[in-house]
């Protein structure tokens, strides 16, 4: 019985190995490190994901070949090779994977973030393009930026000599300005009640996302066991899904409510006379033109892409972005304290 299993065993690498040789001969494919059946290359990888991916391509070349579990991943860390797949071959490359927090964080992969490659997703990106990341947009809020920024320099300079969170500061300045671009809301600072119940729940649902959107589950990597029975992280997802569901349907009914209330717009209009369209207004006009497409699942998945792109100087990946940040503040800064 042990020889037979010795065999058999014998028997099941040998044809991994040749199944893999042929593989790399006929589709001509990039070196792989040494892979175990089944979990791929996941035993290579340590916390930080970024440092590890480094420390392989340091070892095994800026080409390589990955298998997380079943799916293949393509390691690039050459700048001409990275240029050539994301801009001359894009889209070979612009299918996402189904992974779990696209179902739960992406609406159910209508997200362009989450959305595979086709009609629906170049709609997202022109929407995207011409509504939420356009140069009229940007200007059009330029104003309210300016007062946000003013109001931040205030508020640090009536702190004195008190110990002050930069990098909270900057965290409620940057949600400030892009709630006043998508909801016309302000969340922190003065005038706004700092611990209300709307502030409390924005901030749970930034922090969670950004740590749930990081979170890794088995599922992702090998299918198989996506569906034996339901683990903590999926279960914290479908409540975050809930929590940031409920909080952006309350923004978009109170656009359509103000849509049709002439008093509220008139009282808060801006000096122009005219009250200055948000994101969700713009959304909603698609909407109304076409209602069959453009769902409210839609111009909420739309609307945090806008939201979280703008708060990842935030995350551990964005750190390089947030310290230049604070730099230029403080040469800025000095400017401003050498007029005053």
């Amino acid at each position: 019985m042990e020889i037979l299993l010795y065999y058999f065993v014998l028997f099941f690498f040998g044809f991994l190995l040749l199944s893999k040789y042929r593989l790399v001969k006929k589709w001509k494919l990039p070196p792989s490190p040494l892979a175990l059946p089944i979990i791929g290359h996941l035993y290579l990888f340590k916390n930080p994901l970024y440092r590890t991916l480094a420390d392989i391509s340091n070892r095994y070349g800026p080409i390589l070949l990955l298998r997380f579990g079943s799916r293949p991943v393509l390691l690039v860390s050459s700048p001409s090779a990275a240029e050539e797949c994301l801009t001359t071959n894009d889209i070979l490359f612009a299918n996402r994977p189904r992974l779990l927090a696209g179902k739960y964080i992406g609406y159910n992969y209508l997200s362009i973030g989450s959305a595979s490659y086709g009609n629906h997703w170049r709609n997202l990106r022109r929407i995207s393009s011409l509504e939420i990341f356009s140069t009229n947009r940007l200007q059009m809020f330029s104003r309210s930026r300016t007062n946000e920024v003013r109001s931040m320099i205030l508020r640090l300079a009536s702190s004195g000599t008190k110990e002050v969170d930069m990098k909270l500061m900057f965290f409620e300045l940057t949600l400030n300005m892009i709630m006043m671009m998508v909801a016309g809301k302000r969340y922190y600072g003065e005038n706004v009640e700092e611990e209300s119940e709307k502030t409390r729940r924005l901030n749970d649902i930034v922090t969670e996302t950004f740590y749930l959107s990081a979170a890794t589950h088995i599922g992702d990597y090998m299918p198989a066991l996506r569906w034996v029975g339901f683990n903590r992280l999926q279960e914290r997802l479908m409540r975050l899904h809930q929590k940031r569901d409920e909080f952006m349907q309350e923004l978009i009914e109170e656009h359509k409510k103000m849509k049709t209330d002439d008093s509220f717009i008139s009282s808060s209009s801006s000096e122009s006379g005219e009250r200055k369209k948000t994101l969700i207004d713009v959304l909603l006009s698609l909407q109304e033109a076409e209602p069959e497409y453009h769902t409210d699942d839609i111009i909420k998945s739309l609307v945090l892409v806008d939201f979280f792109s703008s708060l990842l100087p935030f995350t551990n990946s964005g750190v390089g972005l947030y310290i230049y940040t604070i730099y230029s503040f403080r040469y800025r800064w000095n400017q401003i304290a050498n007029l005053i």
